[in-house]
Protein backbone atom coordinates (compact mmCIF):
# COMPACT_ATOMS: atom_id res chain seq x y z
CA UNK A 1 0.00 0.00 0.00
CA UNK A 2 3.28 2.74 0.58
CA UNK A 3 4.36 1.77 -2.56
CA UNK A 4 1.12 2.75 -4.16
CA UNK A 5 1.15 5.66 -1.73
CA UNK A 6 4.41 6.97 -3.31
CA UNK A 7 3.94 6.50 -7.25
CA UNK A 8 0.46 8.17 -7.09
CA UNK A 9 1.65 11.13 -5.10
CA UNK A 10 2.24 14.59 -6.54
CA UNK A 11 5.32 15.90 -4.23
CA UNK A 12 5.26 19.71 -3.39
CA UNK A 13 8.59 20.25 -5.02
CA UNK A 14 7.76 18.37 -8.22
CA UNK A 15 4.99 21.05 -8.87
CA UNK A 16 7.12 24.18 -8.04
CA UNK A 17 9.76 22.66 -10.38
CA UNK A 18 6.96 22.46 -13.37
CA UNK A 19 5.95 25.68 -12.86
CA UNK A 20 9.26 27.37 -12.99
CA UNK A 21 10.26 25.09 -16.08
CA UNK A 22 7.05 26.48 -17.75
CA UNK A 23 7.73 30.15 -16.91
CA UNK A 24 11.40 29.93 -18.17
CA UNK A 25 10.42 28.57 -21.45
CA UNK A 26 8.17 31.29 -22.06
CA UNK A 27 10.20 33.69 -20.98
CA UNK A 28 12.79 32.55 -22.99
CA UNK A 29 10.87 32.93 -26.53
CA UNK A 30 13.21 32.81 -30.22
CA UNK A 31 16.85 34.53 -30.09
CA UNK A 32 17.32 34.12 -33.74
CA UNK A 33 13.46 35.84 -34.34
CA UNK A 34 14.84 38.63 -31.91
CA UNK A 35 18.20 39.23 -33.49
CA UNK A 36 16.60 39.47 -36.88
CA UNK A 37 13.82 41.71 -35.75
CA UNK A 38 16.80 44.28 -34.33
CA UNK A 39 18.17 43.95 -37.68
CA UNK A 40 21.77 43.37 -36.22
CA UNK A 41 24.21 41.09 -37.08
CA UNK A 42 25.81 39.08 -34.23
CA UNK A 43 29.07 39.52 -33.35
CA UNK A 44 31.72 36.87 -31.83
CA UNK A 45 30.25 35.95 -28.31
CA UNK A 46 26.14 36.52 -30.32
CA UNK A 47 27.43 33.77 -32.53
CA UNK A 48 28.32 31.43 -29.66
CA UNK A 49 25.52 32.31 -28.04
CA UNK A 50 23.67 31.09 -30.71
CA UNK A 51 24.79 28.06 -31.43
CA UNK A 52 24.22 27.18 -27.79
CA UNK A 53 20.49 28.33 -28.22
CA UNK A 54 20.58 26.19 -31.22
CA UNK A 55 21.85 23.36 -29.33
CA UNK A 56 19.30 23.72 -26.53
CA UNK A 57 16.37 23.57 -29.03
CA UNK A 58 17.31 20.81 -30.63
CA UNK A 59 17.73 18.71 -27.47
CA UNK A 60 13.95 19.98 -26.91
CA UNK A 61 12.63 19.02 -29.86
CA UNK A 62 13.93 15.93 -29.53
CA UNK A 63 12.81 15.63 -26.17
CA UNK A 64 9.78 16.10 -27.36
CA UNK A 65 9.35 13.77 -29.88
CA UNK A 66 10.99 11.10 -27.29
CA UNK A 67 7.69 12.31 -25.21
CA UNK A 68 5.20 12.21 -27.85
CA UNK A 69 6.77 8.70 -28.90
CA UNK A 70 6.47 7.17 -25.42
CA UNK A 71 3.16 8.50 -24.88
CA UNK A 72 1.49 6.79 -28.37
CA UNK A 73 3.66 3.77 -27.24
CA UNK A 74 1.52 4.08 -23.96
CA UNK A 75 -1.70 4.72 -25.03
CA UNK A 76 -1.22 1.44 -27.88
CA UNK A 77 0.52 -0.84 -25.59
CA UNK A 78 0.15 0.46 -22.27
CA UNK A 79 2.49 2.18 -19.23
CA UNK A 80 5.69 0.46 -20.51
CA UNK A 81 8.04 3.01 -18.90
CA UNK A 82 6.66 4.03 -15.33
CA UNK A 83 3.64 2.68 -13.21
CA UNK A 84 0.28 5.11 -13.48
CA UNK A 85 0.77 8.22 -11.07
CA UNK A 86 -2.54 9.26 -9.99
CA UNK A 87 -3.15 12.72 -11.00
CA UNK A 88 -1.05 12.50 -14.05
CA UNK A 89 -3.12 10.79 -16.80
CA UNK A 90 -6.25 13.61 -16.46
CA UNK A 91 -3.31 16.53 -17.27
CA UNK A 92 -1.17 14.16 -19.94
CA UNK A 93 -0.63 16.73 -22.60
CA UNK A 94 2.67 16.48 -24.04
CA UNK A 95 5.30 19.32 -23.01
CA UNK A 96 5.50 21.90 -25.41
CA UNK A 97 2.26 21.83 -27.77
CA UNK A 98 0.86 24.91 -28.32
CA UNK A 99 -2.07 26.21 -27.07
CA UNK A 100 -4.10 26.07 -30.39
CA UNK A 101 -3.44 22.05 -30.91
CA UNK A 102 -6.13 19.78 -29.15
CA UNK A 103 -4.49 17.19 -26.60
CA UNK A 104 -4.24 13.44 -27.45
CA UNK A 105 -7.41 12.96 -25.58
CA UNK A 106 -9.51 14.46 -22.79
CA UNK A 107 -10.92 13.17 -19.78
CA UNK A 108 -15.44 13.40 -20.01
CA UNK A 109 -16.20 15.85 -17.19
CA UNK A 110 -19.91 16.06 -18.23
CA UNK A 111 -20.49 14.74 -14.59
CA UNK A 112 -19.41 18.00 -13.52
CA UNK A 113 -16.68 18.66 -10.47
CA UNK A 114 -19.79 18.83 -7.78
CA UNK A 115 -19.87 14.90 -7.16
CA UNK A 116 -21.84 13.65 -4.45
CA UNK A 117 -19.87 12.81 -1.15
CA UNK A 118 -21.23 9.95 0.84
CA UNK A 119 -19.38 10.27 4.30
CA UNK A 120 -20.68 6.95 5.85
CA UNK A 121 -18.85 5.18 3.08
CA UNK A 122 -15.41 6.54 3.63
CA UNK A 123 -12.74 5.33 6.00
CA UNK A 124 -10.66 7.18 7.81
CA UNK A 125 -7.60 7.55 10.41
CA UNK A 126 -10.20 7.62 13.12
CA UNK A 127 -11.66 4.04 11.59
CA UNK A 128 -8.75 2.23 11.95
CA UNK A 129 -8.82 0.46 15.35
CA UNK A 130 -5.28 -0.65 16.57
CA UNK A 131 -5.83 -4.19 17.99
CA UNK A 132 -2.59 -4.50 19.03
CA UNK A 133 -0.58 -5.88 15.95
CA UNK A 134 1.93 -2.95 15.36
CA UNK A 135 3.00 -2.42 11.57
CA UNK A 136 6.16 -4.44 10.17
CA UNK A 137 7.55 -1.11 8.42
CA UNK A 138 6.07 2.80 8.20
CA UNK A 139 7.15 4.54 5.33
CA UNK A 140 8.54 8.17 6.93
CA UNK A 141 7.16 9.57 3.48
CA UNK A 142 3.44 9.12 4.12
CA UNK A 143 3.72 12.34 6.26
CA UNK A 144 5.44 14.23 3.87
CA UNK A 145 3.26 13.41 0.49
CA UNK A 146 0.23 14.88 -0.47
CA UNK A 147 -2.39 12.89 -2.93
CA UNK A 148 -4.49 15.88 -5.17
CA UNK A 149 -8.36 13.48 -4.59
CA UNK A 150 -10.08 16.27 -6.82
CA UNK A 151 -7.91 16.06 -10.10
CA UNK A 152 -8.47 12.04 -11.27
CA UNK A 153 -11.97 11.96 -11.06
CA UNK A 154 -12.07 7.69 -9.61
CA UNK A 155 -10.33 9.59 -6.45
CA UNK A 156 -13.48 11.80 -5.74
CA UNK A 157 -15.32 9.42 -4.08
CA UNK A 158 -12.53 9.74 -1.23
CA UNK A 159 -13.74 13.05 -0.50
CA UNK A 160 -15.14 13.76 2.83
CA UNK A 161 -16.45 17.46 2.10
CA UNK A 162 -17.54 19.06 -0.96
CA UNK A 163 -14.60 21.45 -1.50
CA UNK A 164 -11.99 18.92 -0.47
CA UNK A 165 -8.59 18.51 -2.58
CA UNK A 166 -5.34 17.66 -0.97
CA UNK A 167 -4.84 15.26 1.82
CA UNK A 168 -1.53 13.77 3.37
CA UNK A 169 -0.36 10.20 2.21
CA UNK A 170 -1.33 8.79 5.45
CA UNK A 171 -4.97 9.56 5.19
CA UNK A 172 -5.20 8.76 1.77
CA UNK A 173 -4.18 5.15 2.85
CA UNK A 174 -6.93 5.19 5.79
CA UNK A 175 -9.76 6.39 3.02
CA UNK A 176 -8.35 3.65 0.73
CA UNK A 177 -9.04 0.52 3.45
CA UNK A 178 -12.45 2.33 4.47
CA UNK A 179 -13.19 2.18 0.66
CA UNK A 180 -11.77 -1.43 0.06
CA UNK A 181 -13.98 -2.49 3.13
CA UNK A 182 -17.27 -0.96 2.21
CA UNK A 183 -16.68 -2.83 -1.07
CA UNK A 184 -15.80 -6.48 0.13
CA UNK A 185 -17.97 -6.90 2.96
CA UNK A 186 -17.76 -10.59 3.55
CA UNK A 187 -13.91 -10.79 4.60
CA UNK A 188 -14.35 -11.10 8.20
CA UNK A 189 -13.21 -14.68 7.56
CA UNK A 190 -9.63 -13.31 6.92
CA UNK A 191 -9.51 -11.42 10.22
CA UNK A 192 -7.44 -13.14 13.05
CA UNK A 193 -7.94 -10.22 15.61
CA UNK A 194 -11.89 -10.83 15.72
CA UNK A 195 -14.11 -12.25 18.24
CA UNK A 196 -15.60 -15.55 18.55
CA UNK A 197 -19.19 -15.40 18.78
CA UNK A 198 -20.74 -15.99 21.44
CA UNK A 199 -22.40 -19.22 23.24
CA UNK A 200 -25.36 -20.22 24.18
CA UNK A 201 -25.77 -19.26 28.16
CA UNK A 202 -22.35 -16.70 27.68
CA UNK A 203 -23.05 -13.36 29.29
CA UNK A 204 -23.66 -10.25 26.65
CA UNK A 205 -23.15 -7.34 28.57
CA UNK A 206 -19.72 -6.45 27.40
CA UNK A 207 -21.49 -6.57 23.94
CA UNK A 208 -24.17 -4.61 25.46
CA UNK A 209 -26.67 -7.11 26.55
CA UNK A 210 -29.95 -5.98 25.97
CA UNK A 211 -29.42 -2.58 24.35
CA UNK A 212 -28.15 -4.53 21.27
CA UNK A 213 -31.09 -5.71 20.86
CA UNK A 214 -33.17 -2.40 20.58
CA UNK A 215 -30.30 -0.79 18.51
CA UNK A 216 -30.65 -2.87 15.51
CA UNK A 217 -33.39 -4.17 13.73
CA UNK A 218 -32.96 -8.06 13.35
CA UNK A 219 -35.25 -10.54 13.12
CA UNK A 220 -35.40 -12.21 16.69
CA UNK A 221 -37.16 -15.25 15.58
CA UNK A 222 -34.83 -16.58 12.85
CA UNK A 223 -36.84 -18.76 10.20
CA UNK A 224 -34.55 -21.72 9.73
CA UNK A 225 -35.28 -22.81 12.36
CA UNK A 226 -38.89 -23.77 11.09
CA UNK A 227 -40.18 -26.71 9.94
CA UNK A 228 -39.38 -27.74 6.09
CA UNK A 229 -42.75 -28.45 4.41
CA UNK A 230 -42.62 -31.50 1.43
CA UNK A 231 -43.95 -31.21 -1.77
CA UNK A 232 -42.09 -28.10 -3.68
CA UNK A 233 -38.93 -26.62 -2.63
CA UNK A 234 -38.37 -22.65 -2.75
CA UNK A 235 -35.09 -22.18 -4.44
CA UNK A 236 -33.35 -19.91 -6.74
CA UNK A 237 -30.20 -20.21 -8.92
CA UNK A 238 -27.14 -18.07 -8.47
CA UNK A 239 -24.04 -16.93 -9.90
CA UNK A 240 -21.83 -20.39 -10.46
CA UNK A 241 -19.49 -20.53 -7.48
CA UNK A 242 -16.36 -20.83 -9.94
CA UNK A 243 -17.58 -18.23 -12.20
CA UNK A 244 -14.32 -16.19 -12.55
CA UNK A 245 -12.42 -19.35 -13.50
CA UNK A 246 -13.87 -22.59 -14.20
CA UNK A 247 -12.04 -25.85 -13.82
CA UNK A 248 -10.40 -27.47 -17.12
CA UNK A 249 -11.33 -31.22 -15.89
CA UNK A 250 -14.28 -32.67 -14.00
CA UNK A 251 -14.81 -31.22 -10.50
CA UNK A 252 -14.55 -34.19 -7.89
CA UNK A 253 -14.41 -32.23 -4.44
CA UNK A 254 -16.60 -28.77 -3.63
CA UNK A 255 -16.66 -28.04 0.40
CA UNK A 256 -17.71 -24.83 2.53
CA UNK A 257 -15.76 -23.76 5.02
CA UNK A 258 -17.37 -23.77 8.57
CA UNK A 259 -17.81 -19.62 7.91
CA UNK A 260 -20.06 -20.62 5.31
CA UNK A 261 -18.30 -17.71 3.10
CA UNK A 262 -15.08 -19.52 1.62
CA UNK A 263 -15.44 -22.41 -0.84
CA UNK A 264 -12.94 -24.56 -1.96
CA UNK A 265 -12.84 -26.49 -5.13
CA UNK A 266 -10.87 -29.16 -6.60
CA UNK A 267 -10.73 -31.88 -9.55
CA UNK A 268 -8.68 -33.62 -12.11
CA UNK A 269 -7.26 -30.55 -13.11
CA UNK A 270 -4.15 -30.85 -10.51
CA UNK A 271 -5.71 -27.31 -9.12
CA UNK A 272 -7.08 -26.48 -5.93
CA UNK A 273 -9.18 -23.10 -5.36
CA UNK A 274 -10.84 -20.92 -3.18
CA UNK A 275 -13.45 -18.77 -3.93
CA UNK A 276 -15.41 -16.45 -1.46
CA UNK A 277 -19.31 -17.24 -2.13
CA UNK A 278 -21.27 -13.84 -1.77
CA UNK A 279 -24.22 -15.57 -4.56
CA UNK A 280 -23.25 -12.51 -6.92
CA UNK A 281 -19.72 -12.27 -8.01
CA UNK A 282 -17.92 -15.09 -5.99
CA UNK A 283 -14.67 -13.84 -6.32
CA UNK A 284 -11.56 -16.30 -6.05
CA UNK A 285 -9.18 -15.75 -3.56
CA UNK A 286 -6.68 -18.22 -4.37
CA UNK A 287 -5.63 -21.52 -6.82
CA UNK A 288 -2.71 -23.70 -6.06
CA UNK A 289 -1.69 -26.09 -8.73
CA UNK A 290 -0.35 -29.82 -7.47
CA UNK A 291 1.79 -30.89 -10.16
CA UNK A 292 2.10 -34.80 -9.45
CA UNK A 293 -1.72 -35.41 -8.15
CA UNK A 294 -4.81 -35.38 -9.69
CA UNK A 295 -6.96 -34.20 -7.24
CA UNK A 296 -9.67 -37.38 -6.44
CA UNK A 297 -10.98 -35.67 -3.29
CA UNK A 298 -10.52 -32.53 -0.87
CA UNK A 299 -11.70 -31.52 2.47
CA UNK A 300 -11.14 -29.12 5.25
CA UNK A 301 -10.43 -30.33 8.55
CA UNK A 302 -13.37 -29.05 10.38
CA UNK A 303 -11.46 -26.86 12.79
CA UNK A 304 -10.69 -24.99 9.35
CA UNK A 305 -7.02 -24.51 9.94
CA UNK A 306 -5.95 -27.44 6.66
CA UNK A 307 -6.77 -28.71 3.64
CA UNK A 308 -6.76 -32.79 3.27
CA UNK A 309 -6.04 -33.57 -1.14
CA UNK A 310 -5.69 -37.07 -2.51
CA UNK A 311 -5.29 -38.53 -5.55
CA UNK A 312 -4.94 -42.02 -7.06
CA UNK A 313 -1.07 -41.94 -5.46
CA UNK A 314 0.65 -43.13 -2.45
CA UNK A 315 0.87 -39.96 -0.40
CA UNK A 316 -1.52 -37.13 -0.05
CA UNK A 317 -0.98 -33.25 0.47
CA UNK A 318 -1.75 -31.36 3.27
CA UNK A 319 -1.76 -27.26 2.66
CA UNK A 320 -2.43 -24.97 6.01
CA UNK A 321 -4.77 -22.36 5.55
CA UNK A 322 -2.83 -20.09 8.26
CA UNK A 323 0.65 -20.64 6.61
CA UNK A 324 -0.60 -20.78 3.20
CA UNK A 325 2.30 -24.14 2.98
CA UNK A 326 1.94 -27.39 0.98
CA UNK A 327 3.14 -30.49 2.71
CA UNK A 328 3.57 -33.42 0.94
CA UNK A 329 3.02 -36.55 3.46
CA UNK A 330 3.55 -40.48 2.63
CA UNK A 331 3.69 -43.34 1.55
CA UNK A 332 2.93 -44.70 5.23
CA UNK A 333 5.51 -46.43 6.83
CA UNK A 334 4.84 -49.90 6.65
CA UNK A 335 1.63 -49.42 4.35
CA UNK A 336 1.48 -50.60 0.83
CA UNK A 337 -1.30 -48.71 -0.43
CA UNK A 338 -1.16 -47.81 -4.26
CA UNK A 339 -3.99 -45.28 -3.63
CA UNK A 340 -5.34 -42.99 -1.11
CA UNK A 341 -8.10 -41.28 -3.12
CA UNK A 342 -10.84 -41.68 -0.31
CA UNK A 343 -10.52 -40.29 3.19
CA UNK A 344 -13.09 -38.78 5.43
CA UNK A 345 -12.22 -36.63 8.57
CA UNK A 346 -13.68 -37.23 12.06
CA UNK A 347 -15.81 -34.07 13.41
CA UNK A 348 -13.30 -33.53 16.16
CA UNK A 349 -10.38 -32.70 13.76
CA UNK A 350 -8.75 -34.99 15.20
CA UNK A 351 -8.58 -38.77 13.00
CA UNK A 352 -8.02 -39.00 8.89
CA UNK A 353 -9.75 -42.57 8.16
CA UNK A 354 -8.24 -43.35 4.86
CA UNK A 355 -9.96 -46.66 2.67
CA UNK A 356 -6.98 -49.19 1.71
CA UNK A 357 -6.34 -52.32 0.52
CA UNK A 358 -8.31 -56.05 1.47
CA UNK A 359 -10.91 -54.46 3.66
CA UNK A 360 -8.27 -52.28 5.95
CA UNK A 361 -9.33 -48.86 7.13
CA UNK A 362 -6.30 -46.39 7.76
CA UNK A 363 -6.03 -44.19 10.79
CA UNK A 364 -3.95 -40.81 10.60
CA UNK A 365 -3.41 -38.64 13.47
CA UNK A 366 -4.74 -35.10 11.46
CA UNK A 367 -1.88 -33.52 14.09
CA UNK A 368 1.67 -35.81 13.15
CA UNK A 369 0.17 -36.91 10.28
CA UNK A 370 1.48 -40.72 11.34
CA UNK A 371 -0.28 -44.05 11.08
CA UNK A 372 -2.05 -44.34 14.53
CA UNK A 373 -4.02 -47.65 13.87
CA UNK A 374 -6.08 -50.02 11.41
CA UNK A 375 -9.05 -51.21 11.13
CA UNK A 376 -9.96 -54.54 9.21
CA UNK A 377 -13.84 -55.62 8.01
CA UNK A 378 -14.42 -58.32 5.36
CA UNK A 379 -14.62 -57.84 1.90
CA UNK A 380 -13.46 -54.53 0.06
CA UNK A 381 -13.76 -51.00 1.73
CA UNK A 382 -16.28 -48.43 -0.57
CA UNK A 383 -17.04 -45.89 2.03
CA UNK A 384 -17.15 -44.19 5.01
CA UNK A 385 -18.98 -41.77 7.82
CA UNK A 386 -18.03 -40.85 11.04
CA UNK A 387 -20.78 -40.71 14.05
CA UNK A 388 -21.13 -39.19 17.92
CA UNK A 389 -18.73 -36.42 16.91
CA UNK A 390 -15.67 -38.40 15.78
CA UNK A 391 -15.43 -41.35 18.73
CA UNK A 392 -17.93 -43.99 15.96
CA UNK A 393 -16.88 -44.43 12.53
CA UNK A 394 -19.51 -46.49 9.90
CA UNK A 395 -18.25 -48.60 6.71
CA UNK A 396 -19.22 -50.26 4.06
CA UNK A 397 -18.05 -52.39 1.28
CA UNK A 398 -18.53 -55.68 -1.09
CA UNK A 399 -20.31 -57.86 1.36
CA UNK A 400 -23.07 -55.60 1.82
CA UNK A 401 -23.02 -54.93 5.52
CA UNK A 402 -23.02 -52.09 7.62
CA UNK A 403 -20.14 -52.01 10.22
CA UNK A 404 -20.39 -49.98 13.07
CA UNK A 405 -16.17 -49.17 15.17
CA UNK A 406 -15.57 -48.05 18.00
CA UNK A 407 -12.56 -45.88 17.91
CA UNK A 408 -11.74 -45.58 21.09
CA UNK A 409 -11.21 -49.20 21.42
CA UNK A 410 -10.74 -49.88 17.80
CA UNK A 411 -13.05 -53.07 17.89
CA UNK A 412 -16.08 -53.78 15.75
CA UNK A 413 -18.89 -53.13 17.80
CA UNK A 414 -22.13 -53.79 15.68
CA UNK A 415 -22.36 -55.50 12.43
CA UNK A 416 -26.03 -55.67 10.13
CA UNK A 417 -27.12 -56.42 6.57
CA UNK A 418 -27.75 -53.43 4.85
CA UNK A 419 -31.49 -54.50 2.91
CA UNK A 420 -31.26 -55.34 -0.42
CA UNK A 421 -27.78 -54.06 -0.86
CA UNK A 422 -25.17 -56.15 -2.56
CA UNK A 423 -22.38 -53.89 -2.44
CA UNK A 424 -22.15 -50.85 -0.79
CA UNK A 425 -20.99 -47.73 -2.39
CA UNK A 426 -21.49 -44.57 -0.01
CA UNK A 427 -22.53 -43.96 3.53
CA UNK A 428 -23.09 -40.59 5.43
CA UNK A 429 -24.61 -39.37 8.71
CA UNK A 430 -26.65 -36.75 9.66
CA UNK A 431 -24.92 -33.99 11.65
CA UNK A 432 -26.49 -35.33 15.43
CA UNK A 433 -25.62 -38.87 14.32
CA UNK A 434 -29.32 -39.90 14.62
CA UNK A 435 -30.02 -40.86 10.82
CA UNK A 436 -27.41 -43.00 8.78
CA UNK A 437 -28.25 -43.28 4.88
CA UNK A 438 -26.56 -45.92 3.01
CA UNK A 439 -26.09 -46.23 -1.53
CA UNK A 440 -25.68 -49.19 -3.07
CA UNK A 441 -24.39 -50.14 -6.44
CA UNK A 442 -27.86 -50.46 -8.06
CA UNK A 443 -28.86 -46.98 -6.84
CA UNK A 444 -31.12 -47.84 -4.09
CA UNK A 445 -30.35 -45.63 -1.15
CA UNK A 446 -31.91 -47.08 2.62
CA UNK A 447 -32.44 -44.23 5.68
CA UNK A 448 -32.01 -45.94 9.18
CA UNK A 449 -32.46 -44.61 12.53
CA UNK A 450 -28.98 -45.22 13.94
CA UNK A 451 -30.16 -45.73 17.30
CA UNK A 452 -32.76 -48.82 16.03
CA UNK A 453 -30.38 -50.17 13.44
CA UNK A 454 -27.88 -50.73 16.79
CA UNK A 455 -30.88 -52.42 18.51
CA UNK A 456 -31.53 -55.07 16.27
CA UNK A 457 -33.90 -53.53 13.74
CA UNK A 458 -33.00 -54.33 9.98
CA UNK A 459 -35.52 -52.84 8.42
CA UNK A 460 -34.62 -49.26 7.21
CA UNK A 461 -37.31 -46.20 7.52
CA UNK A 462 -37.21 -45.73 4.21
CA UNK A 463 -35.96 -47.31 0.54
CA UNK A 464 -35.47 -44.53 -2.04
CA UNK A 465 -35.38 -45.92 -5.46
CA UNK A 466 -35.47 -42.31 -7.35
CA UNK A 467 -31.64 -42.94 -9.04
CA UNK A 468 -31.35 -45.76 -11.66
CA UNK A 469 -27.32 -46.06 -11.20
CA UNK A 470 -25.21 -46.60 -8.80
CA UNK A 471 -25.07 -44.02 -6.16
CA UNK A 472 -22.53 -41.11 -5.90
CA UNK A 473 -22.40 -38.54 -2.75
CA UNK A 474 -25.02 -38.53 -0.61
CA UNK A 475 -25.36 -35.72 2.31
CA UNK A 476 -27.74 -34.50 4.88
CA UNK A 477 -28.24 -30.74 5.14
CA UNK A 478 -27.29 -29.34 8.79
CA UNK A 479 -30.58 -29.55 10.41
CA UNK A 480 -31.28 -33.07 8.76
CA UNK A 481 -34.44 -31.94 7.28
CA UNK A 482 -32.85 -32.43 3.34
CA UNK A 483 -31.12 -35.43 2.22
CA UNK A 484 -28.94 -34.97 -1.03
CA UNK A 485 -28.64 -38.11 -3.27
CA UNK A 486 -26.35 -37.76 -6.71
CA UNK A 487 -25.34 -40.59 -9.02
CA UNK A 488 -22.34 -39.05 -11.47
CA UNK A 489 -23.55 -41.86 -14.44
CA UNK A 490 -26.55 -40.39 -14.93
CA UNK A 491 -27.45 -37.05 -16.41
CA UNK A 492 -29.25 -34.72 -14.09
CA UNK A 493 -28.85 -37.44 -11.74
CA UNK A 494 -29.67 -35.65 -8.30
CA UNK A 495 -32.13 -35.60 -5.50
CA UNK A 496 -33.16 -34.68 -3.00
CA UNK A 497 -35.24 -35.96 -0.37
CA UNK A 498 -37.50 -34.08 2.67
CA UNK A 499 -36.36 -36.53 5.19
CA UNK A 500 -39.21 -36.03 7.79
CA UNK A 501 -41.45 -37.25 5.58
CA UNK A 502 -39.20 -38.98 2.85
CA UNK A 503 -40.21 -37.83 -0.32
CA UNK A 504 -38.67 -36.55 -3.10
CA UNK A 505 -39.28 -32.26 -4.09
CA UNK A 506 -41.14 -32.33 -6.87
CA UNK A 507 -39.42 -29.36 -8.79
CA UNK A 508 -36.08 -30.27 -8.16
CA UNK A 509 -33.70 -30.00 -10.45
CA UNK A 510 -36.70 -28.42 -12.60
CA UNK A 511 -36.72 -28.45 -16.13
CA UNK A 512 -35.15 -25.17 -16.54
CA UNK A 513 -31.51 -26.24 -14.61
CA UNK A 514 -29.19 -29.01 -16.15
CA UNK A 515 -27.39 -30.85 -13.19
CA UNK A 516 -25.29 -32.39 -16.36
CA UNK A 517 -23.30 -35.25 -14.53
CA UNK A 518 -22.97 -34.61 -10.58
CA UNK A 519 -19.83 -35.43 -9.08
CA UNK A 520 -20.03 -34.06 -5.76
CA UNK A 521 -22.04 -31.43 -3.61
CA UNK A 522 -22.22 -29.69 -0.04
CA UNK A 523 -24.62 -27.65 1.95
CA UNK A 524 -23.10 -24.51 3.62
CA UNK A 525 -23.32 -24.76 7.30
CA UNK A 526 -26.72 -23.14 8.00
CA UNK A 527 -28.13 -24.99 4.57
CA UNK A 528 -28.47 -21.48 2.85
CA UNK A 529 -26.44 -22.21 -0.39
CA UNK A 530 -26.23 -25.28 -1.75
CA UNK A 531 -23.46 -26.20 -4.58
CA UNK A 532 -22.84 -28.64 -6.97
CA UNK A 533 -19.59 -29.80 -9.25
CA UNK A 534 -20.22 -31.59 -12.19
CA UNK A 535 -18.24 -33.43 -15.32
CA UNK A 536 -17.92 -30.08 -17.07
CA UNK A 537 -16.17 -28.65 -14.99
CA UNK A 538 -18.62 -26.02 -13.17
CA UNK A 539 -20.01 -25.87 -9.84
CA UNK A 540 -23.39 -24.72 -9.87
CA UNK A 541 -24.71 -22.65 -6.79
CA UNK A 542 -28.71 -22.88 -5.40
CA UNK A 543 -30.09 -20.72 -3.15
CA UNK A 544 -32.30 -22.50 -0.30
CA UNK A 545 -34.53 -19.44 0.50
CA UNK A 546 -36.17 -21.49 3.80
CA UNK A 547 -32.75 -20.97 5.69
CA UNK A 548 -31.75 -17.36 6.33
CA UNK A 549 -28.01 -17.78 7.03
CA UNK A 550 -25.86 -19.08 4.53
Amino acid sequence: MTSLISQNALPKRRLEKGDSSSDDEEAMGSPVASDAEAGKKPGPDGRKNDRRRKKKALQARLSQEADEMKLLESSLFGNIYAPLEFGTEAAAAVPGRGQDEGPLFFVDRSAGDDLPVYEEDLGGEDEVVDKGRKPAWVDDEEDSTVVDIVKVARLRKLRKEADERVISGREYEARLRGHHANLNPFTGWADMDRKAPLRDGDSDEEEGGVDNVLRNNHELVVKGTAKLLPGMLDYSRLVDANAQEPSSGPVNSVQFHSNGQLMLVAGLDKHLRFFQIDGKRNPKIQSIFVEDCPIQKAAFLPDGSEVILSGRRKFFYSFDLVKAAVSKIGPLTGREEKSLESFEISPDSRTIAFIGNEGYILLISSKTKQLIGTLKMNGNVRSLAFADGGNQLLSSGGDGHVYHWDLRTRKCMHKAVDEGSMSGLSLCTSQDSSYFATGSSSGIVNVYKRDEFLGGKRKPLKTIENLTTETGQMKFNHDGQILAISSGRDRNGMRLVHVPSFTVYQNWPGPRFSLQYPRCLDFSPGSGFLSIGHAGGKVLLYKLHHYQNA
